[in-house]
């Protein structure tokens, strides 16, 4: 065999295992060092592993690729195969996107699952006729509600300045009667300082990385809503790979979301005793209280989304509440 022949046939074999090969990109808008990232990575590296070889996953985090806003489009453009959304933020596109977003409608991490599960169809519906699979999702740390005196109701609130930072919760202080002052998370601190802002809803995570407790001393444990972020794959990128491949990432993808919900959990848990540490006084909400929010902000909010949602979206709201 001649030189000649031999180096075609080792060019071949290498162009062979080249084509084998699919790689594919991962936009994530969050810090490396957030945990639904680490998640993300985790997820990668499994399906890797289990494709052995023919599929290589990069994480491109920080919106190094995409912007947030961006994301579910490169997705469904292809120019990223996978990306990480936060659902809540394209109601305005399709309603369903936003039933995690109501307030107190699913208060906790079980009741959050429930949820969930009735979306859940009506979700991969959606995302299928935007050539778009959703691989897994998880919840970030659930709302709570700090507050510089105890309450007993929420008629405790009225009139005092309340922080927003989105329709949602600009929407909650017209109904409880709050004054409602646009503060963007970065400013918080100084708007506490200051005294422009006396209650405010938001996680453990934000109240502790602003050093609420510094200003404001009662941290009421509402849980009022707990937003997902979803993990989604271009449809034909994923139909494009071999069975065992496709087995492989829906593997990873399932125990990605089992492994992600129990960390967010653990997260609210973790900020919640730092705040407690920092001499933040962690409430439970009394019932008079969680039957005024249910009352005086959850449900006129449904009310709301539900005529904009539509037949499909009481059907989601009705499979969540089904015994």
């Amino acid at each position: 065999m001649s030189k000649l022949s031999l180096a075609a046939i080792v060019l071949g074999g290498i162009a062979a295992t080249a084509q084998a090969q699919t790689k594919w990109d991962i936009a994530s808008a969050y810090p490396t060092s957030n945990f639904h990232t680490e998640n993300l990575t985790q997820f990668a590296k499994d399906v890797e592993q289990a494709a052995g070889g023919k599929l290589r996953v990069t994480v491109h985090a920080n919106a190094a690729l995409f912007k947030a806003p961006d994301i579910k489009r490169a997705v469904q453009g292809n120019q990223a195969q996978v990306g990480e959304i936060l659902l809540v933020n394209y109601q305005n596109e399709w309603q369903g996107y936003g039933v995690d977003g109501l307030p107190f409608l699913a208060d906790s991490y079980p009741e959050a699952r429930k949820l969930y599960q009735a979306q859940k169809p009506a979700l991969e519906k959606k995302l299928g006729e935007q050539g778009i699979m959703l691989l897994y999702a998880v919840p970030w740390p659930p709302q709570g509600l700090f507050v510089k005196k105890p309450i007993s109701s929420l008629a405790d609130l009225k009139g005092s300045k309340w922080r927003a930072y989105s329709p949602a919760t600009t929407r909650m202080a017209e109904l409880i009667g709050a004054q409602p002052v646009t503060v963007q998370a970065a400013d918080l601190p100084q708007a506490m300082a200051t005294g422009a802002v006396e209650s405010f809803m938001t996680s453990g995570a934000t109240g502790y990385d602003s050093k609420t407790y510094e200003h404001i001393k009662y941290y009421y444990n509402t849980q009022a809503w707990l937003p997902k972020n979803a993990v989604i794959v271009n449809r034909k990128a994923f139909e494009s790979l071999d069975e065992a491949t496709q087995q492989a990432v829906r593997k990873a993808a399932a125990a990605a979301e089992e492994r992600g919900w129990k960390t967010s959990e653990a997260k609210d848990r973790e900020y919640v005793g730092l705040l407690k540490k920092n001499g933040m006084e962690i409430v439970e909400p009394s019932p008079q209280l969680k039957t005024d929010m249910r009352k005086m902000v959850g449900e006129p909010i449904l009310k709301e989304w539900l005529q904009k949602a539509g037949p499909e979206g009481q059907a989601v709201v009705d499979a969540y509440k089904k015994p």
